[in-house]
């Protein structure tokens, strides 16, 4: 029995436990016939590689180019790849097999990128390589794993956006790209930050660069800069609509509106008693009626006073929603109000009735009397509570049942909520001397927090001195638009129209505030580097 237990556990072959993580991608170890080879004449070819491995996306990873009409077949054989060439091959050409990020382990999934296969059937195999670099515009840093997509003149505006690129690499961890084995030729090329692995710019949210020239390729070149932008849409449309759960109308847009409106065409009757609301980025308007008693709904919406589109929505006349009314309140994650400030309240539904009655305000253990009232200009459901507020003690806000009614005629439960408020010395100032390169230009300057969110924006034209009071302790970046149409914003750039978004300009030294810190920092504003 203990002979058998023992010849058993020898014949059990597992996995070796613990080690280091393999994080090396597959290595190539033969390739026949050899890579680069000349004067091509195989019908096939076989990859051996060193470990196990695995396909990805092949068809949309996988290239040849010059693009054959039969497709390739690609099989693995244990360790190896072997490719079947079915098309026949061009005289004189050089023939390069991209395989982008498909070849990779099958353990641990470690990509071999930007490998390829490179042979001619004739005796001279292209040569010249591209490179260059890919930066985000609104960052200024390097951006890895970004497709770069070279085509020639000729398939520009036949494949650009419709299908994807013979010749393409990705960037390295440093932002860089190389393409080699390219012939001479007039070219585009282009960058692209992917939502789906397609290699195809088809999407608005997806990140493009481009260059503005045609690049007259006859020598290699490693000085390309390519920066990445999010185009804007050239049409506005609808991309989400519907009835949220609590029976709010969500209409969300491709792009932001500037100065939006909206108005109820039908039923009559409803547009003089609904409530717009627009999200801070103008992209999303939630739209709430009190009168349910309708089955369909079409509402306009206007940019500016101008017609942009209508649309209409459906639901049962007697649907039933499932409401929620809750609140948030305006202070930081750690329950603390900054000095200073009013307490402002949030619902997640319009107010009609609240009553104060019902909404107590305790100094540590204390009622005291408040004034609350709707926030001026806004929605029904912003509220401003002001009190002389003290360091040192606990506040503690109780909204009882009923104190708050939305216009559908639902009451909250129960809340209470308990903060305190920040000490001053929590909080710095700081002030940006800054000077400009061109005093006939306008320049967007704004402050951002270490999430990459803009604080505040000041518009300059001249030597200017830009003081920021009272901003929490953190890290803080600075971001320089140079405003080309002096609109006081950041425009996008449109690859059709040949037109490169607006420079910015990054500074590269943070600045770190404080607890209870003045700091001043001296900025020169560099001279505009334009793309080309």
């Amino acid at each position: 029995m203990i002979l058998a237990m023992v010849a058993l556990g020898c014949a059990v072959q597992q996995r070796p436990q613990g080690g280091p993580r393999d994080r090396e991608p597959p290595k190539l170890l033969k390739a026949t016939p050899p890579n680069s080879t000349r004067n091509f004449t195989a019908k096939e070819i076989k990859l051996d590689f060193d470990e196990y491995f695995k396909l990805n996306s092949q068809f949309q990873e996988i290239t040849v180019f010059p693009a054959s009409d039969k497709i390739p077949d690609f099989k693995i054989r244990q360790k190896s790849l072997v490719i079947d060439l079915k098309d026949t091959l061009q005289k004189n050409t050089t023939y390069v097999i991209n395989f982008g990020k498909a070849i990779g382990d099958v353990n641990e999934n470690n990509i071999l990128k930007n490998f390829t296969y490179v042979f001619s059937t004739g005796n001279h195999i292209d040569s010249l390589s591209m490179g260059g670099t890919v930066i985000n515009t609104q960052t200024g840093l390097k951006e890895k794993d970004i497709t770069v997509m070279l085509f020639t003149l000729k398939q520009d505006s036949l494949l650009f956006g419709k299908k994807k690129p013979s010749i393409y690499t990705t960037t390295d961890s440093l932002g860089n790209f190389t393409l080699k084995n390219l012939k001479e030729g007039v070219y585009k090329i282009y960058a692209l930050k992917e939502q789906s692995p397609d290699k195809i710019y088809n999407n608005d949210n997806e990140l493009i660069g481009f260059s503005t020239r045609l690049i007259n390729f006859t020598h290699d070149t490693s000085t390309i800069s390519l920066k990445l932008f999010r185009q804007a849409p050239t049409k506005q449309r609808f991309v989400d609509r519907k009835f949220t759960n609590d029976g709010a109308m969500m209409f969300t847009f491709n792009k932001p509106l500037v100065k939006p409106s909206a108005r109820i065409l039908y039923p009559p009757g409803l547009d003089e008693q609904k409530i717009i609301d627009f999200t801070r980025t103008g992209d999303t308007a939630m739209v709430y009626s009190k009168n349910m008693d309708f089955d369909s709904i079409r509402v306009a919406f206007f940019e500016n006073n101008k017609p942009i589109d209508t649309t209409s929505l459906r639901k049962g006349r007697k649907e039933a929603f499932q409401r929620n009314l809750a609140f948030r309140f305006g202070i930081s994650s750690t329950n603390q109000l900054k000095p200073g400030n009013d307490l402002r309240i949030y619902s997640s539904l319009p107010i009609e009735p609240f009553d104060p009655t019902l909404i107590t305000l305790k100094e540590d253990s204390n009622q005291v009397n408040y004034t609350l009232t709707k926030d001026t200009g806004k929605t029904d459901k912003n509220f401003v509570m002001k009190y002389r507020w003290r360091q040192k003690v606990g506040y503690t806000l109780i909204l009882e049942p009923g104190a708050f009614t939305d216009i559908y005629g639902d009451k909250n439960k129960r809340k209470v909520q308990k903060f305190t408020i920040n000490q001053p010395e929590n909080y710095s100032n700081l002030t940006l001397k800054l000077t400009v390169p061109d005093s006939s230009k306008m320049y967007v300057v704004e402050l951002l927090n270490d999430q990459n969110i803009p604080l505040r924006s000041d518009v300059i034209t001249k030597k200017t001195t830009l003081t920021y009071r009272n901003y929490y302790v953190g890290k803080f970046t600075l971001r320089v638009t140079y405003d080309d149409n002096r609109n006081g914003k950041w425009d996008s750039g449109n690859i059709k129209e040949g037109r490169q978004p607006e420079n910015i300009w990054v500074y590269d030294k943070p600045f770190t505030l404080r607890p209870n810190w003045e700091s001043e920092e001296a900025v020169d504003i560099p001279k505009e580097v334009i793309t080309p």
